[in-house]
């Protein structure tokens, strides 16, 4: 009967926790108050065992390519805080990089850009304008990402983590990642201030775009390839102007036809490449230096 009571105890003090948005119950650390935490809160009362954050480790999904496996590799993201926007390596900002801090939970991204077999895999052509089965697909739209995002989740969904599903990251995420998370260096470029470590742009790339699946370029803090440089990358979210005030998991707005691309190009000068750099296109555009990377997290509707 008290081991009842104290789990109904418990169990109240997680919904009032919950309904005041508050985490400081979430001791399994997977972003919710649920009834994981009933169970880790009441194991430390009675045999004294203290939860411990999970370390996150990096994923990898097999996708068949011409009968021969390609690992999907899906660095790992620890949430935190940090200020998005024109910080003070971001020199020469635009009007539309106001800075504004903003918290995330935690995410997987995708190692390098996604190459070019990995979209013949799964949607059985390639529509890139620079051919090549390693380098990054482009001269896709973003609505043409939603429909391989659909494939793709189908394709491997009794691989994914609970909860979890493939999509474009959030803006937020992206710059969060670029910069290097909570492993960042400040960096006016993903992982370096030196453009020509990390970036292929307009002052070394012969106007082309090079190889995602074996990267040339020097990683950032997190292990990710070609943030800066190489092909735009789309993010899920409507274009908007930022606000100054503080968000947390920021997704954008609700409606509109134009959503944001990071990181720059292969014909693009140093300034676009900048991890605050953000631009706009329709759903239904595409270019031929315009590509993405894959996040895996938690739906945006949850």
């Amino acid at each position: 009967m008290k081991n009842r009571f104290l789990v109904f105890l418990l169990s109240a003090l997680l919904a009032t926790a919950a309904m005041a948005q508050m985490n400081p119950c979430d001791v399994n650390y997977d972003n919710k108050v649920n009834t994981a935490d009933v169970v880790a809160i009441y194991n430390n009362i009675i045999d004294g065992t203290t939860p411990t954050k999970p370390v996150m480790e990096e994923l990898s999904f097999e996708i068949n390519y011409q009968g021969a496996p390609l690992a999907l590799v899906m660095k790992p993201v620890e949430g935190g805080t940090f200020m998005m926007g024109a910080t003070s390596e971001q020199t020469a900002p635009s009007t539309n990089e106001i800075p504004h801090l903003v918290t995330l939970s935690s995410f997987y991204m995708e190692m390098c850009e996604l190459p070019q077999a990995f979209w013949e895999a799964v949607m059985g052509s390639n529509p890139s304008a620079h051919q090549g089965a390693f380098y990054p697909v482009e001269s896709v739209s973003w609505d043409d990402c939603q429909t391989f995002i659909s494939k793709l989740n189908t394709m491997l969904k009794d691989q994914l983590p609970d909860g979890m599903k493939f999509r474009l990251p959030t803006e937020a995420e992206w710059e969060f990642a670029a910069r290097g998370g909570n492993k960042s260096m400040h960096y006016q470029y993903s992982g370096s201030n030196d453009i020509d470590e990390v970036a292929w742009y307009s002052g070394n790339s012969g106007g082309e775009s090079h190889s995602a699946l074996v990267p040339l370029k020097k990683a950032n803090e997190l292990g990710l390839y070609d943030m800066s440089g190489n092909v735009w990358e789309w993010c899920q979210d409507v274009f908007d102007d930022y606000s100054s005030e503080a968000q947390t998991n920021p997704t954008g707005p609700g409606s509109g036809s134009f959503r944001v691309y990071r990181g720059g190009g292969s014909h693009n000068y140093a300034g676009n490449c900048r991890t605050a750099f953000r631009l706009n296109r329709k759903t239904s555009s595409s270019l031929d230096d315009l590509g993405f990377r894959l996040a895996l997290a938690r739906p945006l509707s949850e």
